[in-house]
């Protein structure tokens, strides 16, 4: 199918164009991602092209999802809109239950679940050439072991659209190792030409700076975390602040790189209760001689103290002989939760967009959770926590062993 049918550089966004040929071999066709892709509209916009191509034989197209108790369940309503806003409407014939189009192509609607014992469901859909998924992080495993072989006919094809949610959700399986020759692709409200015509911009921006791991999985199509399990959940946000002038002091964190660890150099600095980090420095596979230059990527860095991990002590008189102020932070039995505990106890942890590291470590670094009952352990998952690190190692000195008291009573700036 040309990219330009029916002047579809007007109806899709750009990345769709790469689904549009049938018959080419993709069994599988898979958009996945966050809010405001436009996924479903692009997938029922191909398809109704697909349906209604002058010269191109009729297809039967199955619009499934693991429920559907009524149609109004289902796509149809999407697809009888977007035909519409199309202005297509003269092609199709639209019913409560079934949408055929001129040239005798069909899309039918069903949910999946208790299919496998319904044996005339199931010989009806030997004839689908297209089967689209909508919603593919509900499908069950049960539910695709029937699907998949019932769609069977020579030049099938599967499509699947959905927001992932678990990592063990099924349809990851086959998004995540797709047999060769699939189209997966993840799509964001970023690849829509069109998002900042809706009324979601502002939504998208707010719950970016006040809740960054609902953003995550809502708009940047990341799985949804285990809020429990997340050491700073509603602890920490996003926002482009200025530096004051006034600062009565900054704070240097330094961790240094293992093999294919990162070294980290964070700054921060204290304000009303809340701990601001506003410059990182973050690479891997730094050599001695370049380490000046990274730790002077952050501002005033060579001026102010700068507390360091202290298994390197060789790295650490290496940046002392540079002239940078480097000491090696205290650690003890316990020092790690001893730091989380005092970073939590700040009113909030607010963070600089251009700290990308630090803001994906806030996100990511957790305790263990038990994958059979599901319970968050107090073990905590030694990942994602280069620049982390570097923070409790800027604040050597107030962290101190067995630390339970206020941040308040410590750190005179407050």
């Amino acid at each position: 199918m040309p990219k330009n049918l029916a002047g579809t550089d007007d109806l899709l966004p750009p990345w769709a164009y790469e689904f549009l040929p049938s018959g080419n071999g993709c069994r599988y066709k898979i958009a996945k991602g966050g809010r405001g892709s436009g996924k479903s509209w692009a997938f029922a916009r191909m398809l109704i092209l697909r349906a209604n191509y002058e010269g191109a034989r009729p297809v039967r197209i199955l619009c499934a999802r693991e429920l559907q108790n009524s149609i109004q369940d289902s796509v149809h309503q999407l697809l009888v809109d977007q035909i519409s806003s199309m202005n297509m409407s003269g092609s199709f014939n639209i019913n409560e239950s079934k949408i055929t189009s001129n040239n005798g192509s069909e899309f039918m609607f069903k949910g999946l679940r208790g299919m496998k014992n319904n044996a005339q469901a199931l010989k009806s859909l030997e004839g689908v050439d297209i089967c689209w998924i909508e919603e593919g992080q509900t499908i069950s495993d049960s539910s695709f072991k029937t699907l998949t072989p019932t769609i069977r006919k020579p030049g099938s094809e599967i499509w699947i659209t959905y927001n992932p949610d678990q990592e063990s959700d099924p349809v990851d399986k086959i998004a995540m190792n797709p047999p060769p020759g699939s189209i997966v692709r993840t799509v964001n409200w970023s690849d829509n030409p069109w998002f900042h015509e809706t009324a979601l911009e502002i939504e998208r921006a707010w719950m970016q700076r006040t809740d960054p791991d609902a953003y995550d999985h809502v708009w940047g199509g990341g799985y949804r975390k285990h809020s429990k399990a997340q050491i700073f959940s509603g602890k920490y946000r996003i926002e482009s602040f200025e530096t004051p002038d006034n600062v009565d002091r900054f704070y240097f964190g330094a961790d240094w790189g293992f093999a294919e660890d990162p070294t980290t150099l964070v700054r921060s600095f204290i304000v009303d209760g809340c701990l601001y980090v506003d410059h990182e420095a973050y690479a891997i596979g730094v050599e001695l001689d370049a380490l000046p230059a990274l730790f002077g990527s952050v501002p005033e860095s060579e001026k102010w103290p700068i507390k360091a991990d202290s298994a390197r002590p060789e790295t650490i008189s290496h940046m002392r002989r540079r002239k940078w102020n480097v000491t090696a932070a205290r650690k003890w039995a316990g020092s790690v939760e001893d730091g989380i505990t005092y970073l939590r106890s700040f009113r909030e942890i607010v963070i600089h967009p251009r700290c990308v590291h630090t803001l994906e470590e806030m996100r990511l670094y957790k305790y263990k959770v038990d994958q059979l009952s599901g319970d968050v352990l107090p073990i905590i998952v030694d990942k994602h926590n280069h620049c982390i690190d570097a923070l409790r190692y800027s604040l050597d000195g107030y962290i101190k062993p067995g630390y339970q008291g206020s941040i308040a009573m410590q750190v005179g700036s407050l």
